[in-house]
């Protein structure tokens, strides 16, 4: 697979995360599309982009099936916090459908399309809640260990078709839904070292970069990781070791 010129479409790709890996293609060459919600933030990143809700069915069905992408990143994605046992059935559901069925239907879509060209490359976000557990984010680490195994399953099943799927887990990420999240901790809790206390979580004591997850999206679309398959590639400073 040409390593420039690729289709390439990265789910919840208008901010944070997901717009750092969709501009890193792009400066690569790459002809990009971002999908998402907010038509705003979605004009807004510069890139082609598709106005799309990765919860529904029918619209995911609708605008990706038969589309010719050669790179699927569904990035989509998002944090709800609460003690499991007082967690709202809606709340446990949207986590689900949000982080994992989102995925599975986005694949659903475009992997066969890339079966049948005989290449291909479907990378998720996940998080190093995909392989360790965090206190008053059980749906969510549930969601992202679920997805971890959609992901291992579905390399299986490509292996010998051309198609990679692997997961990029990022630890606690410099983003904007990672800032409202510590703003929201810090309002409840009137703490003032929320930002020392997410960053220490990482051994080397900072923040991931969104661009740091970018580069292990394109490396992960190389020709040099061709055999890569079925991996989750954690990008934490050693918090899940």
């Amino acid at each position: 697979m040409a390593e420039q010129g690729r289709r390439v479409l990265v789910t919840g790709g208008s901010s944070g995360i997901g717009l750092a890996i969709a501009r890193a293609f792009d400066d690569a060459g790459d002809e990009v599309r971002v999908a998402g919600r907010d038509r705003a933030k979605l004009e807004a990143s510069g890139l082609g982009w598709l106005q799309l809700d990765v919860c529904d069915e029918a619209a995911i069905d609708a605008t990706l099936a038969g589309q010719p992408f050669d790179i699927v990143i569904a990035n989509a994605g998002g944090a709800a916090t609460a003690p499991l046992v007082k967690m709202a059935r809606a709340d446990w559901d949207r986590m689900i459908a949000l982080n994992l069925t989102s995925a599975w239907l986005t694949a659903r879509a475009t992997v066969p399309g890339m079966i049948e060209r005989g290449r291909g490359r479907f990378i998720a976000v996940g998080s190093t809640a995909s392989v360790k557990g965090y206190a008053y984010a059980g749906a969510y680490a549930a969601a992202k260990h679920g997805m971890l195994g959609m992901i291992r399953s579905l390399a299986l099943e490509l292996a010998k078709t051309g198609v990679t799927a692997n997961a990029i887990c990022p630890g606690y990420t410099d983003t904007p839904m990672l800032r409202a999240a510590m703003e929201g901790v810090a309002a409840k809790t009137g703490r003032s070292d929320v930002e020392a206390s997410f960053a220490n979580a990482n051994p080397m004591g900072r923040l991931i970069a969104p661009d740091e997850v970018a580069a292990a999206a394109l490396w992960l679309a190389s020709g040099a990781a061709a055999g890569i398959n079925g991996q989750a590639i954690l990008i934490d400073g050693g918090e899940s070791a």
